[in-house]
């Protein structure tokens, strides 16, 4: 698991290799991620748009961008935590994934950016 804590908002990673797939007579590779977002702050805040860069060991880095997480914006009071699953599918048995999450403190309105701590997404068997 990897963890980071950016303005009071921890976000933890933990991945797992869900298996191969063909599809058009190429061998892709499914990776699931779940993410827990902990508000360690004093203030209310909601996760409304995220941003992530894919990076596949064989092709180039793709960027994903779009509003809140698996179709959710949630709220977060001090304390609280949202944790969800989503996944990826990757055309090598290594990659990775970083990114962050736009967030708004309700207290004041401002926006600002959380980090989401870098992960590695590896196939067990493809590991010496």
């Amino acid at each position: 698991m990897v963890q980071l804590v950016t303005r009071g908002i921890k976000i933890s990673v933990k991945t797992t290799f869900e298996g191969t797939l063909y599809r058009n007579y190429n061998v892709e590779y499914a990776f699931g991620y779940q993410i827990s977002i902990e508000n360690k702050s004093k203030d209310t805040v909601q996760l409304y748009a995220r941003h992530w860069n894919v990076l596949d060991a064989l092709s180039t880095t793709q960027e994903v961008s779009g509003e809140g997480v698996v179709g959710l914006k949630p709220i977060l009071h001090p304390g609280e935590s949202h944790t969800y699953k989503s996944g990826c599918m990757l055309s090598s048995p290594f990659g990775a994934m970083s990114g962050y999450y736009y967030m708004i403190n309700l207290n004041n309105s401002k926006t600002f950016k959380v980090n989401i701590p870098s992960f590695k997404l590896s196939a067990p068997f493809a590991i010496n």
